[in-house]
């Protein structure tokens, strides 16, 4: 019996600078963004992040998209 994958959502998950340590390197954090829909691009969803980020402080490092599955049988 083959399974079935469907298309649930998507979390983008965003990493941005918040400051050096004390040896220069970059303090890097991350958040997540729940329930992105499947059926977004992926050029619309870095657009978003990267205007999001736009607003803030701190200087956007990388945009990742985590793509959510079902699988039944």
């Amino acid at each position: 019996m083959p399974v079935v994958a469907s298309a649930k959502d998507s979390v983008m998950v965003v990493t941005y600078q918040i400051g050096l340590t004390e040896q220069g390197s970059p303090k890097l954090s991350q958040r997540s963004f729940p329930n992105i829909k499947s059926t977004s691009s992926d050029q619309d969803v870095y657009d978003v992040a990267a205007a999001l980020y736009s607003l803030q402080d701190y200087p956007l490092i990388s945009v990742r998209r985590d793509n959510r599955v079902d699988l039944t049988p």
